[in-house]
């Protein structure tokens, strides 16, 4: 299968007719059948067992009396049928003989049972379930905030909510917006919220409160798509961060005016991995394990504490090993003399060992001693 038909797409010329107008579902449950095939199976059921006692009443018919003309036609044990099935019993049409009655008893009653709790199961299904369902997710999307949103749930998508919910974020905590109602299934066996429908337009950006998210991740399967979503979020949301996906260099630029915070381009990031196992076997290794929180160590971003202001990089109260820091929008590397001084607001990128101490498929000891600029 060709990278074009793998990886992810929102593209709003090609969503099925139900994601083109202003109403959608949002939030919801996946089922393994369409509603209306669900409704099928169930009416088809009920009917087919209301079929064979209609057959058995028919050969029966010598056990049943009429008492108002004495004979039995097939209108009558059609009649017959549904009022016994019912229960509703008017007396006119009675079984008379032992056979007959049991009959009744023996294949007529464990059948009315069972298509009542049919009866009673879809209305269950789809009147109380379902509408509590509707209620509950309206309440999950009002109290929405702090949330991340992921847009595209292909290749790139997925990966990406696998990787935060092994950093620990709560998948209650991630909305995922994507046409594929495949793909949104396996979103929901992760715990996520989903939403199918087309990540272009504002109603759909506006119904999962982007404006109130604490990140907004991109992955549209396609350059120009994912730069229109992201003008979109921009236009919406100011001032959350946007990290998007591009797989063309020119394109890079483009998604960054669009207001994408971060850029990130996995072909290239192929090519550097490429080519650093060129120049040694453990480098593409060693790279890959700093991307993943399942490896040894992990890259970690965050602000400069208060105990940490006027002490050096290589002084971090968190133990780890400080690469560089960002001041004022300018990236200092720790060799540079300002990397001696850390000052409030400063951004501080790190690495540090992962919690668990172990490598992802090995019990081996991490190594409390990283070396800094390794």
């Amino acid at each position: 299968m060709s990278e074009a038909k793998q990886i992810d797409r929102i593209v709003p010329d090609k969503q099925p007719r139900s994601y083109r107008g202003p109403k959608f579902r949002p939030l919801r449950r996946a089922t393994k059948l369409p509603v209306w095939g669900d409704l099928g199976i169930r009416l088809g059921a009920a009917l087919f067992l209301i079929f064979i006692v209609i057959m058995v009443h028919w050969w029966d018919r010598e056990g049943l009396v009429d008492n108002l003309d004495g004979e039995v036609s097939f209108l009558d044990v059609i009649y017959f049928t549904m009022i016994s099935i019912t229960t509703t019993g008017f007396g006119d049409i009675a079984p008379i003989s032992d056979r007959a009655r049991l009959v009744e008893a023996v294949i007529v009653t464990p059948i009315r049972f069972a298509v009542f709790f049919i009866f009673v199961g879809t209305a269950y299904n789809f009147i109380i379930k379902r509408s509590w369902e509707k209620f509950r997710m309206a309440r999950i999307q009002e109290k929405l905030s702090g949330h991340i949103v992921v847009l595209g749930f292909g290749i790139s998508g997925s990966e990406a909510v696998g990787e935060l919910v092994e950093r620990g974020t709560d998948p209650s905590c991630i909305v995922v917006i994507d046409p594929s109602e495949e793909r949104l299934a396996d979103a929901e066996a992760l715990g996520c919220n989903v939403m199918a429908a087309d990540a272009t337009r504002d109603e759909t950006l506006k119904a999962v409160r982007i404006s109130e998210a604490q990140n907004v991740l991109i992955s549209a399967g396609r350059d120009d798509t994912t730069i229109l979503i992201t003008l979109t979020v921009r236009a919406l949301a100011p001032n959350v961060p946007i990290s998007v996906v591009v797989r063309a260099d020119d394109n890079e630029s483009l998604a960054r005016q669009a207001g994408a915070n971060n850029v990130i381009n996995p072909v290239r990031f192929t090519g550097l991995l490429l080519a650093g196992s060129a120049k040694g076997e453990h480098i593409a290794e060693y790279l890959a394990d700093l991307a993943s929180v399942s490896g040894r160590v992990q890259l970690v971003e965050r602000e400069v504490t208060d105990e940490e202001c006027g002490c050096a990089i290589s002084e971090l109260e968190s133990g780890g090993r400080g690469l560089r820091i960002y001041r004022n929008g300018r990236a200092i590397g720790f060799w540079e003399d300002e990397c001696q001084n850390l000052q409030k607001g400063d951004v501080i990128v790190e690495i540090v060992a992962t919690p668990n101490g172990t490598t992802k498929g090995d019990g081996h000891v991490k190594d409390d001693t990283i070396r800094q600029g390794s």
